[in-house]
């Protein structure tokens, strides 16, 4: 073959893949990813104007609502005024306790609402707060925060935002139309070690990020003892009827802010997602209830560990994990690979190329357990350092304290969040796009671009002092 029809043959074949390869990635359809309505702002770097006092709603206190309630309420500068249950001992017993918090001053005039499914309805119509946690169901999620935005109030949404592309569309739209904030509370981005290796890669320490590993590895079969009420009487339904990864963010937000994903330098492209058999279920509802309970009337089709991989425009690669099923440790894997290092989790240690002076020679050994205090003392992000002793007792080590304090800390004084909307649609549209791919044998799976290309104009999340 002369050199210039070999060229041109090369150049045609390569064409032809990369177009074939294009094709084979499955677009979710359905939404106008280009327009933005009328009079919508994009949200990603917005910040909101000033309240002073910041009138607090929740809805729903049973598992962690109450840890939100009462740090919110002990910060300066928030004011309850409100808390929806659906059941009227959970909804005042905690207007209670937060009342007694407020030593007389604050908190005084609580108002409750409990009974009906729609109450929360009525408690948005009648108080009107600033902002609302919302700490229900997954499926509560997209239209209790697209009804918050609508009332008014900023919208501060438990894990994951929503279950759909659809749902996550319309909380994107809510947002900027409304100009209010949607924020999913992803507390682990709050850790200590998750904020030490963003200090770190945004230091340039591990070099150019290349590769991230992300999971939610925690056994949880337990919660299915809660049959009627809790937990376990809701999700139970979600792990026997989809199949994909359904609770993927506290291992993907971290990794994700470490590679500036949808945040000026970079942004998901597409996945690819396999799920095993589903076996644990099912065993341990014939193994712990009786043959006629309703647990053992289901068809358990979500797989007990499903792996993704997601691919970014830079071509960079995360692999995301989730098993809420097997025995075996908790663990969020939070590794992140780059040309001269890497930095990881469960348990945490760090390897540099060239090695850490006075530990270790090269990159073929670990820092970790007690050798790793030069490198907290080095690296420790300083939002930990400023935060860490006023959040220790709340949740997760403090994890949980820290975020919503830097939430009400951001309205009271007008600073964008540490967290925005998109964000929490990226993260969150793993479970959907995971459970489309895992339907068809592993297809790949196109990501909306949320942002409508306005990532390449958001700011990546500074190291906040």
């Amino acid at each position: 073959m002369k050199n210039l029809d070999r060229r041109n043959f090369i150049k045609k074949t390569t064409l032809s893949a990369a177009g074939l390869a294009a094709a084979s990635i499955i677009p979710i359809s359905g939404h106008s990813q280009n327009s933005r309505e009328t009079n919508a702002m994009y949200m990603g770097g917005f910040a909101a104007p000033k309240l002073e006092t910041i009138r607090v709603a929740v809805i729903g206190v049973g598992a962690r609502g109450p840890a939100h309630l009462q740090f919110a309420a002990a910060l300066p500068g928030t004011e309850i005024v409100a808390i929806c249950d659906l059941y009227e001992d959970l909804a005042t017993k905690w207007a209670a306790v937060v009342t007694e918090m407020g030593n007389g001053q604050r908190h005084q005039n609580i108002a409750t609402y409990f009974g009906d499914e729609n109450a929360w309805k009525l408690m948005l119509k009648e108080v009107k707060p600033d902002m609302v946690f919302i700490v229900t169901n997954w499926s509560n999620h997209a239209p209790m925060a697209i009804e918050v935005m609508n009332s008014g109030a900023h919208a501060f949404v438990e894990v994951p935002l929503a279950i759909s592309i659809e749902e996550l569309w319309k909380i994107v739209d809510t947002s900027e139309k409304t100009r209010k904030h949607c924020m999913m509370m992803e507390n682990v981005n709050y850790g200590r070690d998750e904020l030490l290796f963003l200090n770190m890669c945004r230091q340039g320490v591990i070099g150019e990020l290349l590769h991230s590993e992300a999971a939610y590895i925690h056994d949880l079969r337990t919660q299915m003892n809660e049959v009627e009420r809790g937990t376990g009487s809701w999700r139970t339904y979600h792990y026997a009827k989809r199949n994909g990864n359904l609770y993927p963010t506290h291992g993907l937000g971290p990794v994700a802010q470490y590679m500036n994903l949808g945040r000026t330098e970079d942004t998901f492209k597409s996945l690819v997602s396999y799920s095993t058999p589903a076996r644990g279920r099912a065993l341990y509802a014939k193994e712990n209830f009786p043959q006629d309970h309703k647990w053992n009337q289901l068809d358990f089709k979500g797989g007990d560990m499903n792996t993704s991989i997601i691919k970014t425009s830079l071509g960079r690669t995360i692999m995301v994990q989730w098993d809420e099923t097997s025995p075996r440790p908790y663990s969020r894997l939070n590794l992140i690979q780059g040309t001269k290092g890497i930095l990881a989790g469960f348990p945490t240690r760090v390897a540099l190329e060239g090695g850490i002076e006075g530990i270790t020679d090269s990159h073929h050994q670990w820092v970790q357990g007690e050798q790793l205090a030069s490198v907290y003392e080095k690296y420790d992000h300083p939002l930990y350092k400023r935060l860490s002793s006023t959040t220790s007792e709340s949740g997760h080590g403090g994890m949980d304290g820290m975020m919503v304090y830097r939430i009400i800390e951001c309205l009271r004084n007008g600073l964008p969040l540490d967290q925005n909307v998109y964000e929490g649609c990226f993260w969150s549209a793993v479970s959907p796009l995971s459970e489309r791919s895992v339907g068809s044998d592993g297809a790949p799976q196109a990501f909306p671009d949320f942002t409508r290309g306005n990532w390449k104009e958001t700011d990546p999340l500074g190291i906040i002092t």
